[in-house]
């Protein structure tokens, strides 16, 4: 295993460019897990390492030890004043890998499909994330403004689910919406929206919300179909998106089971 001890060695540069960049991970293709559960994620669903670095402590660990031992990754140990220097984690988690970032072919024009329309803290777009493919999302596109689905934050909260969770960002969402056969419900507080309870989700359904601030973009909503609300108590003026997100996904799946 090779040792790395200065910031100019080539693999060290490009995993912190890949750690604070979305400009990087574009353009490179690459992203950077960081900690055992993500890598864990990552091999379960059946995907290659580039490079996998740890620190001696984390060697130490029979958790890291067994994830080295899945992969013919190149391995390199860190000090870990370097491992710091990649990771936005107090504490070292005493693994991090190198991989090629995944790359859906073909977005559905049918099917149980979620729209994130400028969702842009990584916290509610790496949870939303987790409960769409736990509620049985088939596709998630996001915007062009949303979070980078594979920065550190976003990978951390969504706990690996866009390993499997086929995901398309900078999706042109008003176009690809005009493809889409079936339903689209958005929700709008709105005199024309129905009650979320009320609505028949049954079907092919695009689920689209919107940002935290402005909710959904004027030129998607004028393609819904389907306009809903989630009823509250008197005073509460909205939900978390992330919230809001959890509502109506898993109102589409209960349906789903009844029928």
């Amino acid at each position: 295993m090779e040792f790395i001890s200065s910031k100019q060695n080539a693999i060290f540069k490009q995993a912190f460019k890949l750690s604070q960049s979305r400009r990087d991970r574009h353009k490179t293709g690459m992203s950077l897990l960081d900690g055992a559960h993500l890598v864990c994620a990552w091999l379960d669903a059946g995907n290659d390492i580039d490079v996998v670095m740890v620190t001696e402590n984390g060697l130490a660990k029979p958790e890291i030890a067994g994830l080295l031992s899945r992969s013919n990754a190149r391995k390199l140990k860190l000090s870990d004043e370097l491992f710091q220097e990649l990771s936005e984690l107090p504490s070292a988690t005493g693994i991090l890998a190198l991989i090629k970032t995944p790359r859906p072919s073909e977005l559905k024009t049918a099917g149980f499909c979620l729209l994130l329309d400028g969702v842009q803290d990584p916290g509610n777009v790496g949870a939303i994330l987790r409960t769409a493919h736990a509620a049985g999302v088939e596709q998630v596109w996001l915007s062009a403004q949303c979070a980078d689905i594979w920065s550190p934050k976003v990978l951390r909260a969504g706990m690996g689910a866009q390993m499997v969770l086929p995901c398309f960002e900078n999706v042109d969402l008003p176009a690809q919406l005009k493809q889409f056969s079936g339903q689209v419900m958005v929700t709008l507080l709105d005199e024309e929206a129905c009650d979320l309870y009320a609505a028949d989700l049954r079907g092919d359904v695009a689920v689209v919300v919107g940002s935290e601030g402005q909710g959904v973009s004027s030129e998607v909503a004028a393609l819904a179909t389907l306009k809903v609300y989630i009823p509250m108590q008197v005073g509460i003026e909205s939900l978390n998106v992330g919230h809001a997100a959890a509502i109506s996904l898993y109102e589409k799946l209960r349906q789903n089971r009844t029928t």
